[in-house]
């Protein structure tokens, strides 16, 4: 009975061994491929291009846009997604629609996407984001209260970093998350995955610091990123402030959703933006 008992022990100690050796490796796993976990770029830029008058900005890189009207003096900086780059088909849809309403477009690529040269981290597509900004600012000398700032998805939190941090005169996120690693902890709930992340992409400590009005655009059919998690950033986000509620989902609610850019237009006309 004593060898018997002994003999079960060794078992039980030889598999709480081996559960803290595969829960360790599975730790390690998670770190050393967070980069490819959190950011998933393309590895070239794609095929497709705007139909309307375009062009690169080299020293950037960037796409830049013009408005269908030539009197237009208001800049839109557009964050795009992520697994996309600024030929992504719904990229473009963006940029033209955004032209009709009558905004000038500037859509930087990140690095590491596109073929960008880099590696992608949550810095360094706060410092890409700011590049296009200063741009805007000291190369065409265009005044901070007629540039707009966009993002969509993993776009959207680098925007909130950048309008945390510069003057603009309006903000515009669509299916924004509260905070990625909210995100990430809920997907891998037995994993303490706000120890270990590198990129937390925490907009809601730093969407208090945005002083201009803010338009929420999110989907409640969005599996990508919570509804929940949009309403939670609008809720902590201050006044003025405007939460639209679109259908389409996360990826194609402004290509599927006919009210998507007439109330971007509404909040953009509302702020004199546009005419």
């Amino acid at each position: 009975m004593a060898a018997q008992s002994l003999s079960l022990r060794r078992v039980l100690v030889a598999l709480a061994i081996l559960a803290v050796s595969v829960y360790a490796g599975a730790m390690i796993w998670l770190v050393t491929n967070e980069t490819r976990l959190v950011f998933q770029p393309g590895a070239k830029m794609g095929e497709r291009r705007p139909a309307q008058p375009w062009e690169q900005v080299q020293e950037l890189p960037a796409w830049s846009i013009p408005a269908k009207n030539a009197g237009a003096t208001t800049w839109v900086i557009y964050l795009h997604g992520n697994a996309s780059d600024l030929s992504g088909r719904l990229n473009i849809l963006h940029y033209e629609r955004l032209r009709e309403l009558g905004v000038h477009v500037l859509a930087p690529e990140y690095r590491g996407f596109g073929g960008v040269a880099g590696v992608p981290s949550e810095n360094g597509l706060a410092e890409d984001a700011r590049r296009a900004y200063d741009y805007l600012l000291h190369t065409r000398h265009v005044d901070p209260r007629r540039i707009v700032i966009y993002g969509w998805s993993l776009g959207s939190a680098v925007a909130v970093t950048l309008a945390s941090r510069v003057d603009e005169a309006a903000v515009i996120l669509e299916g924004a998350p509260a905070s990625i690693v909210a995100i990430g902890q809920h997907r891998y709930p037995y994993f303490p995955v706000r120890l270990i992340i590198r990129n937390p992409f925490e907009s809601i400590q730093r969407i208090d610091k945005i002083g201009s009005p803010v338009l929420f655009l999110h989907s409640p059919e969005d599996v990508v990123v919570p509804f929940a998690e949009g309403k939670r950033l609008f809720d902590a986000a201050p006044q003025p402030k405007q939460f639209v509620e679109v259908s389409g989902g996360h990826v194609y609610a402004s290509e599927k959703d006919p009210r998507f850019f007439p109330a971007v237009g509404a909040f953009l006309h509302g702020l004199q933006l546009i005419p």
